[in-house]
């Protein structure tokens, strides 16, 4: 017997409901057939809403029960919390990804060996750069996190902001080559006051705060991840300097 599922969800010519999309998906995959009913209005939208009395569309009947919106059909068939739901690191981690793959590309291209310090310093380069990128995408949300942990940016509002542009400058001017003298003090210093914040913020206040590492509106916890940010800046302006 084929197993049946309703799904009421929103689709207008001005917002078709991501999350309806997502229930719809989920479902098919679950190997239901699907009795797909699409609220065309605001007004319809509305209707559905009080007949039922829920808050929010899509809506997921299997079986006449009401299962409810996205989350609760994820819960319903084991899959968990959803990705954008909780503190995670992958921002992050996803970044220093693509930042390593990157320097491997650059080496392959100029056909020099994957493994040496000239990778290491772009692999630190570029992730410093994607970050600042992170950062400058929304400038006042960045800062609004930044501010609340960092020491000299807590004294010094325009150091937020001009936090992200020095960390582009010194990625892309490792990536470059620029001179030692240029690049390496901004990184060394920004690093620097960058690591005691963390530490002092996470292992000596004890404070649960979002790192502000990849924009402001991210959900990464402050933490070793967020930390690591500027260990690599630290360390890059050092081999900058000793090699």
């Amino acid at each position: 017997m084929a197993k049946v599922a309703q799904l009421y969800r929103m689709v207008t010519d001005e917002h078709i409901c991501p999350f309806g999309l997502r229930s719809k998906d989920l479902l098919e995959r679950e190997g239901f057939h699907i009795e797909d009913h699409k609220l065309t209005s605001r007004e319809e939208t509305d209707k559905f809403k009080q007949k039922h009395d829920v808050k929010t569309t899509p809506q997921t009947f299997i079986d006449g029960q009401r299962i409810g919106g996205y989350d609760d059909l994820q819960a319903y068939f084991g899959k968990g919390d959803t990705p954008q739901s909780g503190t995670t690191y992958t921002p992050v981690l996803v970044i220093f990804a693509v930042a390593l793959l990157l320097a491997f590309a650059v080496q392959s291209l100029l056909m020099t060996h994957f493994f040496s310090v000239r990778t290491l310093m772009l692999f630190i380069a570029f992730s410093m750069t994607l970050l600042a990128v992170q950062k400058l995408r929304d400038l006042f949300s960045f800062t609004n996190s930044f501010i609340t942990y960092d020491l000299l940016a807590m004294k010094h509002l325009r150091y937020a902001y001009l936090y992200p542009f020095l960390e582009a400058f010194a990625g892309i001017g490792m990536i470059a080559m620029l001179p030692v003298w240029l690049i390496a003090p901004i990184s060394l210093f920004i690093g620097s006051v960058g690591a005691v914040s963390v530490y002092k913020a996470v292992y000596v206040d004890k404070r649960e705060l979002k790192c502000a590492c990849v924009g402001g509106d991210s959900n990464v916890p402050l933490g070793f991840v967020s930390l690591s940010e500027n260990l690599f800046m630290i360390f890059g302006a050092l081999l900058m300097i000793l090699l």
